[in-house]
C-alpha cells in the first residue's frame, strides 16, 4: 500500500514540475500564520507551526518553527489544486492538494518508502491544544532509558524549561541530540514534538513530580517506550571515548570518491604533514547538517594551510547518482567547500558503515569526526554531536574543538 501511495505522489511531483511555468491559477494560498500536523498512528497526531509568505514574483515560503529554531523552505510548487514543498536539504518533500486555507497532503521519504499524512489549516493555534493546568513542572534534568523493551535499549538525557504549561528543550543521547523540542504539560501530560524536515519526533508521558512514563514516535515507523527520573547531577559518557582504534590498526584511512568521480584518500598528497578532521555524516542526519554548519563556518573565520578536512557520506539514497544529488545540495546549500566523499549508498547502517571502516570498534553515530594530527596519528574520535538545541553542551563543545585544533596545529 505503502509503495502504491508513493508511486502516485511521485507522479504528482512530476506533473506540479513539468507544469510549473504554466499560469498560476487565480487560488491563492493564504499568507500568514498556520498550524499543521504529521498522522504518526490513527490516534496520535505531531503538531507544528509554520508561517507562510510570498515574494513580489509569486513564489511561497515556508518558516518552521520548534522552540527558537526557524527553518525556512523555499522551494515551493504549485499548480491547479496541487502543491509540492521540497526540504531545503534532506529529500523528503511534502505533496498533496490545497485550498487557499488547508493543504492535505503527506510527507514523504522516497528512498525509505515511508509515508506520513499531513494536514495544515490557515490560522494562528497554538502547537497543542491544553485542556488541564499544568499539575507538575518538568523543568529540570531527567535521567532517561529508552526502547525499554526493545533489542537495542539506550540512555538519553532530558533537559526541559517550563513556563507555566509551556515547554522548551531537547533530549540527548550518546549519539546526538533530538533537536529543539517545544510542547506542554497538559494536567499531568507531557507533549513534545518537532518537525525538521527529515525528523518527524513525538513524545507523550504521564507525569510525577520525579517520574516520566512515555512513548517516543518516529514518524509512523517507530515507536519506542521510555521512562525516566529526576536526577541533577546526571550525565551522559564522554563523547571522545566511545569511539576508538580497534587493536592492530595505528592509523586511520579510506580511499572513496567525490562528487566528481576521483578517488580520494587520507593517504593522499594534500593530507600529508597537515591536522585532518574526518566526518562521519550522512546528508539526511539533521545532527550532521547542524554539524556541519558549524564546521563550514569555523573554517570560514579561521582558515589555515595546516588544516584540512574531508567528509565520510553514509547515504540511504538507492542510487549513487541520487546519493551525489544529495551531497551537491548539501554543498551548494551550506557552503561545503570540502571534499564529501560518497563511502556507501543503499542504507544507513552503522554495521554496513563499520564493514567499511574496519580500524573503528564500531560506527556508534552519525555524526563521528576523528581526529588526525600531523603525522597521521589519531588523536581523538569524537561520537555524536550536542548541536544549538542543546544549549550549554554546544558551547562547551565549540571551546573544545577549538582547544584541541589549536593544540595540533602547534605540535
Amino acid at each position: 500500500m505503502k509503495k502504491g501511495v508513493s508511486k502516485i505522489l511521485i507522479l504528482l511531483a512530476i506533473v506540479i514540475v513539468s507544469n510549473s511555468c504554466q499560469e498560476r491559477v487565480e487560488n491563492q494560498l493564504v499568507l500568514g500564520e498556520w498550524w499543521a500536523n504529521l498522522e504518526v498512528t490513527e490516534s496520535e497526531i505531531l503538531p507544528f507551526n509554520f508561517s507562510l509568505t510570498s515574494s513580489e514574483n509569486g513564489d511561497y515560503k515556508m518558516v518552521i518553527r520548534n522552540s527558537d529554531e526557524l527553518i525556512t523552505v523555499d522551494d515551493i510548487e504549485v499548480f491547479n489544486d496541487s502543491i509540492l514543498i521540497k526540504m531545503p536539504v534532506f529529500e523528503g518533500y511534502i505533496a498533496g492538494n490545497y485550498t487557499d486555507e488547508t493543504i492535505t497532503g503527506s510527507f514523504v521519504k522516497e528512498s525509505l518508502d515511508r509515508i506520513v499524512p499531513f494536514n495544515a489549516e490557515f490560522g494562528e493555534k497554538s502547537r497543542f491544544e491544553v485542556k488541564e493546568v499544568a499539575s507538575i513542572n518538568v523543568s529540570g534534568i531527567w535521567e532517561a532509558d529508552f526502547n525499554i523493551d526493545g533489542e537495542k535499549p539506550y540512555i538519553a538525557k532530558g533537559i526541559f524549561y517550563q513556563n507555566d504549561d509551556i515547554v522548551t528543550g531537547t533530549i540527548r543521547t550518546t549519539t546526538g541530540d533530538y533537536r529543539f523540542l517545544e510542547g506542554v504539560v497538559d494536567g499531568s501530560q507531557l507533549k513534545l514534538s518537532t518537525f525538521d524536515g527529515a525528523h518527524a519526533f513525538l513524545f507523550t508521558a504521564n507525569v510525577t513530580d520525579s517520574t516520566l512514563n512515555g512513548l517516543f514516535y518516529s514518524g509512523n515507523h517507530s515507536v519506542e517506550k521510555f521512562t525516566a527520573k529526576r536526577n541533577d547531577a546526571y550525565e551522559l559518557p564522554d563523547a571522545n571515548s566511545l569511539t576508538f582504534l580497534n587493536e592492530g590498526y595505528e592509523k586511520f584511512d579510506f580511499t572513496f570518491p567525490d562528487v566528481n568521480g576521483n578517488m580520494i584518500s587520507l593517504s593522499d598528497e594534500e593530507f600529508q604533514d597537515k591536522v585532518v578532521l574526518v566526518q562521519i555524516m550522512g546528508t539526511w542526519c539533521p545532527n550532521c547538517l547542524d554539524e556541519t554548519k558549524f564546521y563550514v563556518e569555523y573554517l570560514n573565520k579561521n582558515p589555515n594551510p595546516n588544516l584540512k578536512m574531508v567528509a565520510l557520506a553514509f547515504e540511504y539514497a538507492r542510487t549513487e547518482e541520487k546519493a551525489f544529488q544529495g551531497i551537491q545540495r548539501l554543498k551548494d546549500r551550506v557552503g561545503v567547500d570540502y571534499p564529501i566523499l560518497l563511502a556507501q549508498v543503499g542504507t544507513d547502517s552503522k554495521t554496513k558503515a563499520n564493514e567499511k571502516l574496519p580500524m573503528l570498534n564500531h560506527v556508534l553515530s552519525y555524526p563521528t569526526t576523528v581526529y588526525i594530527d600531523k603525522k597521521g596519528g589519531v588523536h581523538k574520535i569524537h561520537t555524536g554531536f550536542n548541536g544549538p538545541a542543546t544549549g550549554e553542551k554546544y558551547e562547551e563543545f565549540k571551546v573544545e574543538f577549538e582547544k584541541t585544533l589549536q593544540e595540533l596545529l602547534v605540535e
